[in-house]
């Protein structure tokens, strides 16, 4: 659905050429929901603008939507859906409207908009809404029309840029079905950027982390919380000296990777950790050692992130590219 080969955007600037993108690789299939991750200033923006038409690249080639970027972008936007950040609703126009219009612009034959409309009010749970005005919604209703906006042209590709930021938890949370909902029964192919590493765990089948420019990693959530740490398990015994037994029994394990002692806790960090943590068990208790208390810990993506970029998602370097 996107193939992006080195692709590159160059900006001058009175302090002189500051080179935003530097050969940007990656590819997106259809029917995946990816995520484009990257703190400011990394590319990410800059990324995105050149994938959706709104900014040409300096060098490079993408095929969007099986269309050239550079030679074909009216082709390309006729089949994407785009739903920036900010969104672009009138207060004053009502939902039916709104989405109507929409239609129209993407020259939707006029006798089938009242059924689009229809179709995608429901599914984006906007039904009971269609004759209320835009500026009366709520935040997560807001961003629900914003959505059906892109998606009034049935693109096979929808662009999400920070579709859930500035929402409350429980907005998040139901707009986070509707997301699930556009890829697992319309077999939408969604490439949504967020600040939000839960949001980017809990929606995407595979990332893709942007850093000064460059693509630094990519893979699913689980592989690269995998790449960089495997789990904790911790194990607290009774005393020092069942902490040495447990210790030699379970230290010499192919899946542990890094073992540790505090005081009368074991602390073993070991690949594919709901299972290792089971047969950990089994051994103790064949040696007759009862744990007092045994916990354990996934690798956060805040960790992989910071494992190939050095920073935060949050750290912000002044600017925004």
């Amino acid at each position: 659905m996107i193939e992006s080969s080195q692709l590159t955007r160059k900006f001058s600037t009175k302090q002189g050429t500051v080179e935003a993108v530097r050969g940007v690789d990656f590819e997106v299939a259809e029917g995946e929901t990816v995520g484009f991750l990257g703190a400011n200033g990394a590319g990410k923006t800059t990324t995105l603008r050149m994938l959706t038409t709104l900014l040409g690249p300096s060098s490079g080639t993408a095929t969007v939507a099986g269309h050239d970027l550079r030679d074909e972008p009216i082709e390309v936007r006729k089949r994407i859906g785009y739903v920036a950040q900010a969104g672009g609703t009138d207060p004053q126009t009502s939902v039916r409207e709104e989405l109507a219009l929409q239609a129209r612009l993407y020259r939707v034959p006029a006798s089938e908009v009242p059924e689009r409309v229809r179709r995608v009010s429901h599914q984006l749970d906007l039904y009971d809404l269609l004759d209320r005005e835009a500026g009366a919604l709520s935040g997560g209703q807001r961003r629900r029309l914003d959505i059906a906006l892109g998606l009034i042209h049935r693109p096979p590709l929808v662009f999400l840029d920070e579709p859930t930021s500035g929402l409350d938890p429980q907005a998040r949370s139901a707009l986070w079905e509707h997301i699930r909902r556009l890829r697992d029964e319309l077999g939408t192919t969604i490439f949504l950027t967020t600040h939000y590493l839960d949001e980017a765990d809990a929606l995407c089948d595979r990332l893709l982390i942007i850093d000064q420019g460059r693509i630094v990693t990519e893979g699913s959530p689980e592989e690269l919380k995998n790449r960089v740490a495997g789990d904790l398990i911790t194990i607290e015994l009774q005393s020092g000296e069942l902490v040495d037994r447990a210790k030699a029994l379970l230290g010499s394990r192919e899946d542990v990777r890094e073992l540790a002692t505090v005081g009368s806790t074991l602390r073993l960090t070991v690949e594919r950790g709901e299972q290792a943590v089971l047969d950990m068990l089994r051994v103790l208790d064949g040696a007759e050692l009862q744990p007092i208390a045994i916990n354990l810990a996934r690798p956060s993506l805040d960790q992989v992130f910071l494992a190939f970029t050095g920073r935060s998602l949050h750290d912000d370097p002044g600017a925004t590219t």
